[in-house]
């Protein structure tokens, strides 16, 4: 039955933590095509506050659920999962491998049906174990098979990313992969997943976080708030998040722009703290360096893609 199971891999984690960057990346080497989980850039005419992928971005991997509907329409968790879902299935039978990308957690969530509740990362311990496999190849996936044997069986023994994290989990926890996943009927999810998040340090983050906010308005957000509300009222719902509701709070006050990106650059700092607590939460979020850990991912993204043909799941 696992070997139906249609491989996904997901981009997640905080805005400005680079999710867009990380994905195209992996586009240059993977066949990917990308969906949305972003509950704002569901809505058409709101691309500068939503930091959508460029045309150009877009015109290099094909994008799905962006500009959806229009801004004084509703837009709700099952609908992303009804939408989402199909279109997963018609990636991969066009032969490409569908990625998930955004930072909408409950979007991810629901469309994988559930995650278990598995501690966050030891990077002190992942670093150990990675040098452990490096000095003593083959070392870590023996380990996990006398640890916990069913995940083992269900790992490559070539993905070293999947199998540290499930060596993590029982250092950390004292409890399998394999118990907390079957907690939560991890059985039934239709799909076979891979999680990546751009790591990024606290101050790195807010420092991209800083630079977005005025890039935004550089571009034009004031424009985009204005034209939205012009065509249907500043009382919209869409309006009521970050960046937009800074920007119609501050839209006709005179002078008031220094402290438009003020507030605005402090709510997405705060949004952004917590988006890190929800998918620290995560149980299959695997974080990294898109720098320094670029090789390790590619080749644990190619052993992942592979087992669909080698008949691991």
């Amino acid at each position: 039955m696992s070997q139906t199971k249609i491989p996904l891999l997901v981009v997640c984690g905080p805005t400005a933590s680079g999710k867009t960057g990380f994905s195209l990346q992996l586009a240059e080497h993977f066949p990917l095509e990308i969906i949305s989980a972003d509950s704002r850039q569901v809505y058409r005419q709101m691309d500068v506050g939503t930091a959508k992928a460029t045309a150009e971005e877009q015109a290099l991997v094909p994008h799905y659920l962006i500009d959806v509907i229009d801004p004084d329409e509703e837009f709700s968790v099952a609908q992303f999962v009804d939408l989402a879902r199909p279109l997963i299935e018609q990636i991969h039978q066009r032969g490409k491998v569908p990625c998930i990308v955004g930072g909408t957690g409950l979007y991810i969530r629901a469309l994988l049906g559930g995650l278990a509740d598995t501690p966050t990362g030891d990077q002190e311990l992942r670093d150990r174990l990675h040098r452990q496999e490096d000095e003593q190849p083959g070392s870590l996936h023996a380990e996990l098979t006398k640890i916990d044997p069913v995940a083992a069986e269900r790992i490559h023994p070539n993905n070293i990313v999947r199998t540290v994290r499930a060596l993590e989990v029982y250092h950390v926890s004292g409890r399998t992969l394999t118990e907390l996943q079957d907690e939560h009927r991890f059985a039934d999810q239709p799909y076979r997943v891979m999680q990546f998040a751009p790591q990024q340090e606290r101050a790195e983050l807010y420092q991209r976080i800083d630079l977005r906010a005025k890039l935004m308005l550089d571009a034009g957000l004031v424009a985009e708030t204005r034209a939205i509300i012009e065509r249907y009222s500043a009382q919209l719902k869409a309006l009521q998040t970050l960046g937009y509701r800074e920007v119609v709070r501050y839209l006709d006050v005179p002078g008031s722009e220094e402290l438009m990106l003020e507030e605005i650059r402090t709510s997405t700092r705060q949004y952004a703290k917590r988006q890190l607590t929800w998918f620290r939460k995560e149980s299959q979020i695997i974080w990294v360096d898109s720098l320094t850990e670029s090789g390790r991912v590619l080749r644990s993204i190619e052993d992942f893609i592979s087992q669909q043909r080698s008949g691991y799941a």
